[in-house]
């Protein structure tokens, strides 16, 4: 399977890179990109960036954005963090997505989990200001971390329930955590503006 991101510069130019100058939402661990993919299809005056690490899914992802012939959906196989961190702009993205990240369960492993306050102020450079981070999952011990770590970051603004503005498809995880009785909790940070 070809690189998705072969030949990509260090740093990214979105506009180069999408070839025109469009809000950018990255997500973080697109799966196999079905929500990613779609939501692509329903917006395209808005430019999608996946990061996921999981060839298969990658290539279901490439597979999908080809049948459907979308222009405004780029792929990374890369760690997210690394990505934020190495390759793209401080202000550079519109929105992040975050949907049903591994949660983690073990106590002992929550150090592992993405959302901390290193990453959150990381994303923080690289949300434009207004811009928003709309994160969900199915485990209520996560989603109480989450809003314990977003409570203590100053450049986001207090959690909202998703909005009809922010609708997401159902992702495959989401599916499978509502089959075992999970609830399902997110919600949309919105980054203030700088003083």
């Amino acid at each position: 399977m070809p690189d998705p991101d072969e030949g990509v510069p260090a740093t990214l130019d979105l506009p180069t890179l999408f070839s025109n100058a469009a809000p950018c939402v990255l997500e973080i661990g697109f799966g196999n990109g079905d929500a990613l993919v779609s939501m692509a299809a329903t917006a395209p005056e808005t430019n999608f960036l996946g990061v996921e690490v999981h060839e298969p899914g990658i290539g279901h992802c490439l597979l999908a954005i080809e049948r459907l012939e979308l222009n405004n959906v780029r792929l990374i196989a890369q760690d997210a963090v690394e990505l934020l961190r190495d390759r793209l702009t401080a202000g550079s993205l519109q929105g992040v997505h975050l949907y049903f990240p591994d949660p983690w369960p073990k106590k002992r492993h929550h150090k592992r989990r993405l959302v901390q306050p290193d990453f959150m102020a990381l994303l923080a450079t690289r949300i434009r200001p207004h811009g928003y981070f709309h994160v969900a999952t199915d485990w209520p011990d996560y989603a109480e971390h989450i809003q314990t770590v977003l409570a203590g970051q100053t450049k986001f603004a207090g959690e909202q329930q998703s909005s009809n503005e922010h609708q997401r498809p159902l992702t495959r995880f989401e599916a499978r955590g509502q089959r075992l009785g999970h609830p399902i909790w997110e919600a949309i940070y919105v980054r203030q503006a700088d003083a």
